[in-house]
């Protein structure tokens, strides 16, 4: 784990180190997700969160992820609408 000190500026800035951006890979910038665990903040990248979600989908349907695809759910939805 590696811990730095930084500052927040009174506009609500943070500057995130250099060697902590280089480290999740926002070297030149980019877009992140921002949560609030009670008092303690937590920044990851958007494809962190992804991958995470992800990782939830597979463990909560196993077998069942690519049945819950949308396209899969849109082919249900034509199917039934053909039947109709």
């Amino acid at each position: 784990m590696t811990v730095v000190r930084a500052k927040v500026s009174e506009s609500g800035r943070l500057s995130i180190p250099a060697e902590l951006r280089r480290a999740i890979g926002l070297e030149h910038g980019g877009d992140v997700i921002v949560d609030l665990d009670g008092r303690e903040i937590r920044i990851r990248t958007v494809a962190e969160a992804v991958a995470q979600a992800q990782a939830l989908s597979r463990r909560l349907l196993g077998d069942r992820v690519a049945e819950a695809s949308v396209d899969n759910f849109l082919a249900e939805r034509r199917r039934e609408a053909e039947r109709e």
